[in-house]
């Protein structure tokens, strides 16, 4: 076989190989967002995915390294969607379209299943040391982007001059953690509403005027 041939084989199985720990990920990614890590086994893992045994070891070692991998694909689509949502925002009235469309979002669920981070930072962070580092990562990134459209608002003078961003970010998705939390209980976004409106009239409290 020529180099070239060889090298175009070598990259075709590795993209084969690529598509299948996509896929792997994707099945857990569903089944313990649901379920629950706890709840999930390797064997439902690969009979959701279609992967089999060999293909499942050959990408992962173990069940905590599927969970990691979980984790960094549901933080990139969180963070995305936070990226998104927030990126423009500069006044009280664009955190309440964002507040609006979290909650609307959550309510297509009735509350079900919480927060995707927040869910398995509960299951995981106390016995996955490599899990909780990257749940606070991911957490500290979301509450920067909240601190970034707070920050505007101060910078063009919609908020105090002294008001303290980074603890209003954190309180803010404080709020958002525990609304979700509240609407999975009672099955019922309310709660959730009403915790972000709580933090959210507590930045316009501080508005300059």
């Amino acid at each position: 076989m020529s180099a070239t041939a060889e090298t175009t084989t070598t990259a075709r199985l590795t993209a084969r190989g690529a598509k299948t720990r996509e896929r792997i990920v994707e099945a857990a990614a569903e089944l313990m967002y649901v379920r629950g890590v706890g709840s999930t086994t390797l064997d439902d893992v690969r009979t959701a995915s279609g992967a089999s045994k060999s293909q499942l070891y050959r990408h992962f070692a173990n069940k905590d390294e599927i969970v990691r991998a979980v984790i960094e694909l549901m933080g990139e689509r969180v963070i995305q969607r936070e990226q998104q949502a927030l990126g423009g925002v500069s006044n009280i009235e664009g955190l309440r379209r964002w507040r609006d469309a979290l909650v609307q979002n959550n309510a297509l669920r009735h509350g079900a299943y919480g927060c995707a981070l927040g869910s398995f930072a509960s299951e995981v962070s106390d016995h996955d040391d490599v899990a909780r580092r990257a749940l606070h990562a991911l957490f500290a990134e979301w509450k920067d982007l909240l601190a970034g459209a707070i920050r505007r608002m101060q910078e063009n003078g919609k908020l105090s001059a002294g008001a303290p961003v980074d603890e209003l970010a954190t309180g803010l998705l404080g709020a958002v953690q525990g609304g979700y939390m509240l609407a999975q209980t009672a099955h019922d976004v309310t709660p959730m509403g009403t915790s972000i409106d709580m933090a959210l009239a507590h930045i316009q409290s501080l508005s300059s005027g």
